[in-house]
């Protein structure tokens, strides 16, 4: 199954998540000269050749991609091409959260076309049935998702903390019935192919998450630029394993901060991956 070869992907090179969220008129001259398509890919393909033997996992959020309009979208499908064909796992970013027929042709688009990847992002807040349509690529075992349980941002407040009749927060009632969903799809390293998003800038909960989800793997945004600290992010885990840390900006755009820069991303990228590493694992 597609969460065992990840579990083993974490065992092998470590928990980090590279994100892939360039922003193409920010990128150094020697790619924005290439135009959008080439430009885009190129600058990903540097960062991930310069990090594939560190890291578990390759996010490109396709918002950064969507943005650029046809040219954006193949730089999209070429990047998510290369990590396949150089079997690098990889997680679309996509939130998509809608239902019926609409999600089945989500689920035909990134499971299916040259757009697919190992696994993708989706929101549950429309209602449960807006995951159902992903389930049957996750019996396949070739595919899994990770589901928005409880993100990041400052306004996950506004519904994702909603205390409901049992006195808990919404997000406890939304992690009970994925663990349920979740159960036909677990691995045999103990973990199910259907996660959950789990912001790490939000600490006060991390130890009872992790104690009470035991099969859930996680995906854990937050880290850096964002504000989540290694001591939190490190009660996500399970001994290191169980989850994947994402960091975008950190890593894509940590050639910024020196002279030489725009001429080695790949090292800088490289060297902010060895950073959090180092951090997280406390050394």
């Amino acid at each position: 199954m597609i969460i065992d070869k990840l579990y083993e992907r974490v065992k092998e090179r470590g928990f980090v998540c590279v994100g892939l969220d360039p922003v193409f008129d920010n990128l150094p001259k020697r790619f924005t000269d290439l135009g959008v398509c080439d430009g885009l890919f190129a600058f990903n393909k540097e960062i991930i050749d310069a990090t594939a033997d560190l890291v578990a996992i390759f996010k490109p959020q396709i918002a950064f991609y969507e943005a650029y309009g046809l040219e954006g979208l193949r730089a999209y499908e070429k990047t998510v091409t290369y990590l396949r064909d150089k079997d690098l796992l990889s997680i679309g970013d996509i939130k998509r959260g809608d239902i019926s027929s609409t999600a089945k042709m989500y689920a035909k688009a990134h499971f299916e076309s040259e757009l697919r990847t190992d696994f993708i992002t989706l929101s549950p807040y429309m209602g449960f049935d807006s995951i159902e349509p992903y389930l049957p690529y996750l019996e396949s075992g070739d595919h899994g998702v990770f589901v928005l349980l409880r993100t990041s941002n400052p306004g996950a407040k506004d519904l994702e903390y909603l205390i409901q009749e049992d006195g808990r927060p919404l997000y406890y009632t939304v992690a009970d019935k994925l663990e349920e969903m979740g159960k036909k799809f677990i691995g045999k390293c103990g973990y199910s192919s259907l996660g959950m998003v789990v912001g790490g800038t939000h600490s006060e909960e991390a130890i009872e998450i992790r104690e009470k989800y035991k099969n859930a793997f996680f995906l854990i945004p937050g880290y850096g630029a964002q504000g989540g600290k290694a001591e939190d992010i490190r009660n996500y885990l399970a001994d290191f394993n169980g989850g994947v840390v994402n960091s975008s900006r950190g890593i894509i755009n940590n050639y910024k901060k020196y002279d030489d820069g725009d001429d080695k991303v790949g090292f800088y990228a490289r060297a902010a991956v060895e950073a959090m590493k180092k951090d997280i694992f406390n050394e």
